[in-house]
């Protein structure tokens, strides 16, 4: 078995469970801490789980929301079996086909 780490943005419960319904609520906040962003990068933040965050960012949005990082970002490790290919159980083969090989000839050389 093999472990999968997927994270869990939980950005816009934490919003709504404050009162924050509209991502343009969220500006003037950050920007009350110095944390200044266009408003399209906050509405993808909030919609979308981000790649990377900024320290700064992490700790405006949880003195916002009065969260930490961990309700923020919820880690879960997953259990993923590996399928194994069992030896004799191949498939359909393709019986007598069998390539034919090519002859490559220039225009100019005789048969």
């Amino acid at each position: 078995m093999t472990r999968k780490l997927s994270m869990q943005w939980n950005l816009r419960q934490l919003m709504a469970a404050k009162g924050l319904f509209q991502t343009s609520e969220l500006i003037p906040l950050l920007e009350e801490r110095d944390v200044h962003l266009s408003r399209q990068y906050v509405h993808r933040l909030v919609t979308k789980p981000p790649q990377r965050v900024n320290i700064e960012l992490l700790a405006a949005l949880c003195d916002i929301l009065g969260c930490t990082a961990a309700d923020l970002l919820e880690f879960r490790i997953e259990e993923v079996r590996e399928l194994r290919h069992v030896a004799g159980d191949t498939g359909p083969g393709i019986g007598e086909l069998r390539p034919i090989r090519a002859t490559i000839r220039r225009p100019h050389e005789p048969q």
